[in-house]
């Protein structure tokens, strides 16, 4: 579980290349681009009232576990 800012989370989402929602679905296998995408828009989760966006608790960290390797891979051109 991880406890993260609506604010950081979407810093996260915005790193991410074109075509990334549809990748991580593709790669975790159960759930689709639409999933991603609502994981990263805070609707999927919830939000609690708190500093940058609120607070959002994260109990399945597997779309943020691999949006932020796509992202480190994109940002070092590996």
């Amino acid at each position: 579980m991880i406890r993260t800012t609506f604010n950081k989370l979407r810093k996260v989402k915005d790193a991410l290349p074109k075509g990334s929602s549809a990748i991580i679905a593709q790669e975790i296998g159960t759930i689709t681009a639409d999933d991603v995408r609502n994981y990263f828009n805070g609707t999927a989760t919830t939000i609690e009232p708190g500093p940058d966006g609120g607070i959002v608790v994260l109990t399945d960290t597997r779309i943020l576990e691999i949006a932020l390797r796509i992202s480190w891979a994109n940002t070092n051109a590996i």
